[in-house]
Order: structure tokens, then sequence, then C-alpha cells
């Protein structure tokens, strides 16, 4: 699956390049589905990006894991899901030396699930890239109730803990890894416009 290339917009909104190898560097790499791909390209440009990498793949029903494997990292786990493997992850997040490099590449939710828990557990921010393949459905946090909700694709939407029908904003918190979502009726009550497809 090709990149995705996002229209410009506020400074908080995620701006996603191509992953560039750091050479044999300790390496924790995490890709969702399609974002396999990248880990692919990646080790295709460098092999020796693979040297001493740990590769946490959810394959989110793309079959790319015997690829990912062939590949030779250090050290490889597939999980089916991020929830089922976020304790491996926190794991090698914690287990991380100086120096040590962190690759990202999948759907936005994963990305920013991925960033926030690389962030909270002190990863300096120059060590992690992030790569967009696949999904552009949105993890989303209402500022109202404070609750999450995965994979949203329309604006505005409804939020699953409050009910509120939120606004679909491009501001993103890196601590939070969510986009944030604003009542769209708070001033109209009952005045919603119709939901429409987000766009990258």
């Amino acid at each position: 699956m090709p990149r995705i290339d996002f229209s410009p917009s506020i400074k908080t909104r995620p701006v996603y390049a191509a992953l560039q190898s750091r050479g044999a560097a300790p390496a924790l790499m995490l890709a969702e589905a399609e974002g396999a791909e990248a880990l692919i390209e990646l080790a295709d440009a460098d092999a020796a990006v693979m040297d001493r990498a740990h590769v946490i793949y959810i394959p989110g029903g793309s079959g790319h894991g015997a690829r990912l494997k062939a590949l030779a990292p250090k050290m490889y786990h597939e999980s089916p899901s991020f929830d089922a493997c976020l304790e491996r992850y926190r794991k090698a997040l914690g287990d991380a030396q100086m120096g040590t490099q962190l690759y990202l590449a999948g759907g936005e939710g994963a990305l920013g699930r991925a960033m926030s828990e690389a962030l909270a557990a002190g990863m300096p921010v120059e060590a992690i890239q992030t790569e967009h393949r696949g999904s552009i459905a949105r993890r989303m946090q209402c500022v109202h109730c404070k609750g999450v909700t995965e994979g949203v694709t329309t604006d505005p939407f409804t939020c699953a803990h409050c009910g509120l029908t939120l606004f679909v904003r491009d501001h993103f918190s890196r601590r939070l890894g969510a986009f944030q979502g604003v009542c769209v009726d708070a001033e109209t009550p009952g005045v919603v416009p119709a939901a429409q497809e987000i766009r990258p």
C-alpha cells in the first residue's frame, strides 16, 4: 500500500515521512497491517537495520508476517492486536538502552498509541520515526468526558462514551496519542451537519 500524503494542517497534526535507516543501531520496530511494507522497504534499503531489531507485528488481516520474519530480525513477535502486544511493547521500551531507535509504521490509530507509549517511557522524540501506511481512521478523545473512541472515520461522529456529537479536529495530543473532538452543537443543540468521510 502506498504512503498517503496528508493535507497541510495545524502544527500539532502529525507529519509522517518515509522511515530512514539509522544503520545497525539497536532498534524497536512496531508495524500494524500494511505498515509491514514500510519495514520491508527499510530493510531492503539497508539490511543492517535488522541486525539488532526487535520487531512486533500486528497483522490486522494483512499477510506480511512471513516476509517480515524472513528479514531475520534479532527478535520477532506477532500479535493479534495492539492491546495484546501492549505489555511486550512496554517492556521493550523499558529495556531499551541509550541510542535505541524506534520505527513505527501503520494506521493513524496505531501510530498514535505507539508514540504515546514511547514518550511515556521516556523515549526521546528524535529517536522515533513514524510512517503512515493503511487506515486513516483516527483515535479520538472527547474533550468533554475524556473518553477515547477508536477507528473514527466520519466527521462529525458520536462519542462512544457520552453520546455527544463531536467535531473531528486536527489537534493531536502526543501524550494521549489521540486527536481531540469537540461538541459540534454546543451552541445550537440539535443542529448537526451531515457526516462526511474524513479525508487525509
